[in-house]
């Protein structure tokens, strides 16, 4: 067992996206709830579990603004994105229940005193009554737009020092001319405090969420960011550096592994596509996030009108469609027929706001006809929307056939799975595109937290290299697989019947990518293989160590026949491979099938 029930994944880590789940038993055991498990739960998939660190401050805040007793908070980064929740609690409660649900915004002390009516949003908080919490839940995990750990963290201190407070004026927040601050004195740089941090440690942290920022106020140097374990230093005056290197990276200008100051000269490399640029690429604090703003921009600039979910989906995106809007219509199998239904109701006169897609999807690797769809987008006028993140766009090219590409960046951009992030790329040559840049202007918030977007530079610096080996080594894993009589199926998109459709938008140097799936002949051999392969296991995926889960558990626990219905096996185990060398992880996998022969002799 490389990690306990409960633990970090990866271990040693504060701000770790994923836990340790490291049996069959655990994750049952976790879904049901058993006490022996919550109680050993140090941390979780962020939007499933929220971090000990914004647990905390939640109290605290309901401690100076609310009843402790009787009342919880759920914590945004803006007043906007509070009243999403606000909104969508009041719609789903007793009205006379509504004065209860209430929004309490904190801003930096220094700021109260300023005559301008253009203020710092760092901390927004939707307050109600225990009893409507996993109402707010809902919001939390389908929507992405809660607060990073990282943001939690020093919105904690700030609050305690006095140097975040309530912000009781009724005045419009403008993400960009939004300035750093002196946040608490673990956070202060060389020359603004003594920058002491837990344990007496002496380190630098960040200050601020924000794009426009100040590196110099009153004289003082404000924050360095710092990842001590790494012992790498970048100022809080580069965050915006920072954003744009990832921007970059994701726009496809960069193709090559290169540090941030090779990343923010002047580049003249192709994009995904012609005059794709950087503008292009907004950046969200989850991956959730990009995906629900989207569906959000997309009903503003074309009214609102009911969606497509093509494919079985990852299941808050089909939450999103479902509970945002007008509604879906849902198609789970993603197949030739379910085109041909769709075209029929095109046909006879019914139109939709965009559909929504998973490229491939997962857990089954199954890659939707983007071409048929997009030929039905161009003559029935729709937007298409491509969710790249299990293939990434090294591999693929997605971007001819929809208006937006999403992406998660926690994944396998980031690989360390120790920050979140999102992003959308606004095709240049799609038929909204001009509207969506407009609705982009007016609507975008840039939330992600700078520190978040630093970890996020840091971490895809080497992006190439490791898709390269990634790829390479789940070729080689999953063909032991194919080739293994004890294995009844392997799901990759090498080996899928739709494996047509994702040649059509392979990258000339792209591979299949690092996910597959694997079922067997009956649950109890699936638990042996689970229970056996010694690597990591807990939710996410695209990290760079290999990690595995029962997936349909996890996802589906309380609607497993449903995922059945279509060809989701309850007993599916999901890997995600890392970067350790294929013999190795070759060798581990074979072991964990000799447990299934053991099963089956």
């Amino acid at each position: 067992m490389l990690q306990e029930v409960g633990g970090p994944v990866p271990p040693n880590t504060d701000h770790a996206v994923s836990v340790s789940l490291p049996t069959w038993t655990a994750n049952v055991a976790y879904e049901e709830g058993e006490p022996w498990i919550v109680k050993k739960m140090q941390c979780g998939y962020p939007r499933f579990f929220t971090h000990p660190i914004i647990q905390e401050l939640a109290r605290e805040v309901v401690d100076l603004h609310g009843n402790p007793e009787a009342e919880a908070a759920t914590l945004f980064p803006t007043p906007k994105t509070a009243n999403v929740c606000h909104s969508f609690m009041i719609s789903r409660i007793p009205s006379q229940e509504s004065d209860k649900v209430r929004v309490v915004n904190f801003v930096p002390a220094h700021h109260t005193d300023s005559q301008s009516p253009t203020i710092m949003s760092l901390l927004s908080c939707v307050i109600y009554p225990k009893q409507y919490a996993p109402i707010a839940k809902q919001v939390w995990q389908h929507s992405g737009n809660g607060i990073s750990s990282r943001r939690g963290e020093f919105c904690l201190s700030a609050l305690r020092d006095g140097f975040l407070i309530e912000d009781k004026k009724s005045v419009k927040v403008d993400q960009s001319s939004q300035q750093y601050f002196k946040g608490p004195r673990r956070y202060q740089g060389r020359g603004s405090g003594n920058g002491v941090g837990r344990g007496g440690a002496q380190h630098n942290a960040t200050p601020s969420s924000v794009t426009k920022s100040n590196a110099i106020q009153d004289g003082q140097e404000y924050g360095q960011f710092i990842e001590e374990r790494f012992g790498r230093n970048l100022s809080v005056s580069l965050a915006d550096q920072a954003k744009l290197a990832v921007r970059r990276r994701i726009a496809g200008v960069l193709t090559a592994d290169v540090e941030l100051a090779d990343a923010l000269e002047e580049i003249s490399g192709e994009a995904r596509v012609a005059g794709l640029t950087e503008s292009d690429v907004f950046l969200f604090p989850t991956g959730m996030s990009s995906i629900f703003n989207t569906h959000q921009m997309l009903l503003v600039a074309k009214g609102p009108m009911k969606s497509i979910c093509f494919g079985f989906p990852y299941i808050d995106t089909l939450k999103t469609l479902e509970k945002w809007g007008p509604g879906c219509l849902f198609y789970g199998h993603g197949s030739s027929e379910d085109l041909d239904d769709l075209e029929s109701r095109l046909k006879n006169g019914e139109r939709f706001l965009a559909l929504f897609t998973e490229f491939p999807g997962n857990p089954l690797l199954k890659s939707p006809d983007l071409r048929r769809i997009h030929a039905l987008a161009q003559e029935y006028d729709f937007a298409v929307v491509v969710d790249e993140t299990v293939g990434n766009f090294l591999n693929i090219n997605v971007l001819p056939y929809a208006d937006i590409v999403v992406s998660s960046l926690t994944k396998v951009f980031s690989g360390d799975s120790n920050v979140m992030g999102g992003s959308s790329v606004l095709n240049p040559h799609g038929r909204y595109y001009q509207s969506l840049r407009d609705t982009f202007s007016r609507e975008y918030e840039d939330n992600l937290w700078a520190e978040d977007a630093v970890f996020l530079e840091r971490n895809s610096r080497d992006f190439v290299s490791r898709i390269e080996k990634i790829n390479k080594t789940t070729e080689d894993v999953t063909a032991l697989l194919k080739n293994s009589p004890l294995v009844k199926n392997v799901y990759y998109p090498k080996y899928n019947p739709s494996r047509s459709f994702y040649e059509a938008c392979r990258n000339p140097c792209g591979g299949y990518g690092g996910l597959f799936s694997v079922t067997f002949r009956c649950t109890a051999e699936a638990i042996a293989f689970f229970d056996h392969l010694d690597v990591l296991k807990g939710p996410s995926l695209g990290t760079n160590f290999t990690l595995s889960s029962p997936y349909t558990l996890l996802a589906h626990y309380n609607e497993l026949e449903w995922a059945g219905s279509f060809g989701v096996e309850s007993d599916l185990v999901r890997i995600s491979v890392g970067l350790e060398d294929a013999s190795v992880l070759c060798d581990q996998v074979q072991r964990a099938l000799g447990a299934v022969s053991q099963i089956r002799a």
